[in-house]
């Protein structure tokens, strides 16, 4: 074979790509900003793809994609880069992508958050929520978070559970766990009942996937803790409709009364194409009070977005007060932030 793992990785480094995919049919390919890139060599067999995912996978791990169809873990190139890699199957050929996982972690400011944000991380409890499509940074926007606890706040306890670990924290002032699903744990649940057994300060849970994981995950903000989680969903009143929906019927009402308790934030994001290549993310924040309760309470969800000019005294601005700020500032074109706007006339407004 004419690939090795080895090469291929450092390429994506070089490059800066973001992912490198690896299936049969096609040269291997590596994406750099969003566009897709073949390297320059032969089609890969269906040998050449096993071969490429046995460097770097376990055999615990092909296990799992054979009985399920597809494993994901957390992989160390030396001291060069991580990557998230998933392996899966196709026409019952092995097929893989690898993210490369940024090293650097961000400032709130970097992100593209106001300074007011931080006050999050400094909440003594609360349900923070981060959302937004797949691909849009909320890892990386949660990691950065925990960074930055882990520098600025004395003596934190901080248990992160996660599928798998991408960043990895060293301890700072505070001391910070990373529990990994599947090596550590067999699921979020019981990951995230031994947390609370072992009185931490803020938990981070990588993904609520499941009504169990929410359940428990609320039930840890009201009590106490302050508690980061991600979801994919692209706005507040759908952030909070899709946990309710998660349960049966007759549980909804009951959830909705404790999440309008937990419920500290919802910052939701999405990454934009810059004028001078490359991304930048656009957000939309809603920091939590009396009125957002109370809508949640009625399932008056609708209400939100108006909850979030509402309360921007509290730090909390909409997606299109972040998409304005960016084209004022030349990063984005007035194109694009019209077409990912989800209020497009208040845009046009808030530009003119």
């Amino acid at each position: 074979m004419s690939y090795s793992m080895s090469d291929l990785l450092q390429l994506v480094v070089s490059e800066g790509a973001s992912d490198l995919h690896i299936r049969v049919g096609t040269p291997p390919t590596i994406q750099v900003h969003g566009i897709l890139h073949r390297v320059e060599g032969p089609t890969l067999q269906s040998e050449d793809t096993e071969e490429l995912m046995r460097s770097i996978t376990s055999e615990d791990h092909i296990q799992h994609v054979r009985e399920r169809g597809g494993a994901d873990f957390g992989f160390a190139f030396g001291e060069m880069a991580r990557f998230r890699v998933s392996v899966f199957k196709e026409k019952g050929n092995f097929g893989i992508v690898l993210r490369q996982i940024p090293s650097k972690l961000l400032t709130m400011e970097q992100i593209g958050l106001p300074p007011s944000t931080k006050e999050l991380l400094y909440k003594p409890r609360g349900l923070v929520l981060v959302t937004g499509p797949t691909g849009s940074g909320k890892t990386t926007t949660l990691a950065s978070m925990i960074n930055i606890i882990n520098e600025e706040r004395d003596e934190a306890h901080i248990i992160t559970i996660e599928d798998p670990i991408e960043y990895e924290h060293q301890h700072r002032r505070s001391l910070v766990e990373q529990v990994e699903i599947g090596i550590d744990t067999p699921d979020f649940p019981t990951a995230l009942r031994a947390a609370l057994r072992q009185a931490p300060d803020v938990i981070v849970v990588g993904e609520m996937r499941d009504p169990e994981t929410m359940q428990i995950a609320v039930a840890a903000g009201e009590t106490g803790h302050l508690v980061f989680s991600s979801l994919h969903t692209t706005d507040v009143a759908t952030t909070v409709a899709r946990i309710a929906d998660a349960f049966p019927l007759e549980r909804q009402n009951t959830i909705r009364q404790e999440l309008a308790m937990a419920l500290a934030a919802v910052l939701t994001q999405t990454l934009m194409p810059k004028t001078s290549g490359g991304v930048t993310p656009a957000a939309e924040l809603l920091m939590v009070g009396y009125g957002a309760r109370q809508h949640v309470r009625k399932n008056a969800l609708h209400h939100l977005h108006q909850e979030i000019t509402i309360t921007r005294k509290q730090g909390s601005f909409t997606l299109e007060e972040s998409l304005t700020d960016l084209v004022q500032r030349g990063l984005v074109d007035r194109k694009d932030a019209l077409s990912r706007a989800v209020h497009p006339e208040e845009l046009e407004r808030l530009l003119s």
